[in-house]
């Protein structure tokens, strides 16, 4: 959870307006949804002490994409948010003490509702 909380002040610094934090449903939970100018944004936070486990950016698999694709989707049902809505799925790596935010990290995984 501590890396959440410094992933969120990360992208309130950098102008992300944060709307939800661990956002759960049945299909599991994304960490972070906000809004990045005219997207609204679905970031999943990884984490890693040391490099000899691989990197955070590494940890988001194809499974990992598909749920957070269905949470992501029902929330745009449930909060009444049009299909137009631009959407991104962002990853925010933590390794050690370094923060990357990886725009785009993966594209939507079929519709899951």
């Amino acid at each position: 959870m501590e890396q959440e909380t410094l992933a969120a002040a990360y992208l309130a610094r950098a102008g992300v307006k944060i709307l939800e934090r661990n956002y759960r449903t049945q299909k599991g939970e994304v960490d972070i949804i906000g809004e990045d100018g005219a997207y609204l944004v679905f970031f999943e936070v990884k984490w890693r002490s040391q490099s000899g486990s691989g990197f955070a950016s590494e940890a988001v698999d194809g499974r990992k994409q598909r749920q957070i694709c269905g949470v992501a989707d029902h929330y745009l049902y449930a909060n009444g948010i049009p299909q137009e809505q631009g959407v991104r799925f962002d990853v925010i790596a933590v390794d050690g003490d370094k923060i990357e935010w990886i725009r785009n990290a993966f594209p939507y995984v079929g519709r899951n509702f």
